[in-house]
């Protein structure tokens, strides 16, 4: 199989192993979107029982921090799967942008 990317998230002009068009896909912010809300329903319960902790100060801010690094981690982990998976998606499915011209139609008789 061919390398999706040629940077961390920007698509090939075209699949090496194809040669499918990869410029017209776009996937905006949905990958973004899937993968921050999914790593906040992980990580949720402890960004509530983390301050809640009977820890002292310097070990919650080190928590805390612990915390932020493996939700950020974790988003950079999963972001290029999720733009991959959603471009699959928009290809597989035909997506395209949504046009709202009426079309025109033919004269009944």
């Amino acid at each position: 199989m061919g390398k999706l990317f040629r940077g961390y998230l920007k698509l090939n002009d075209a699949c090496p192993y194809c040669g499918r068009d990869m410029t017209a896909a776009d996937t905006a912010d949905g990958p973004a979107f899937f993968v921050g809300f999914g790593v906040l329903i992980l990580m949720a319960p402890f960004l509530f029982l983390v301050p809640m902790s009977p820890l002292p100060f310097g070990l919650k801010l080190l928590a805390m921090l612990g915390v932020a690094a493996v939700v950020t981690l974790l988003c950079l982990w999963l972001l290029p799967a999720a733009k991959g998976v959603l471009l699959n998606l928009q290809l597989h499915h035909k997506a395209e942008e949504a046009s709202f011209e009426k079309p025109i139609s033919s004269p009944e008789s």
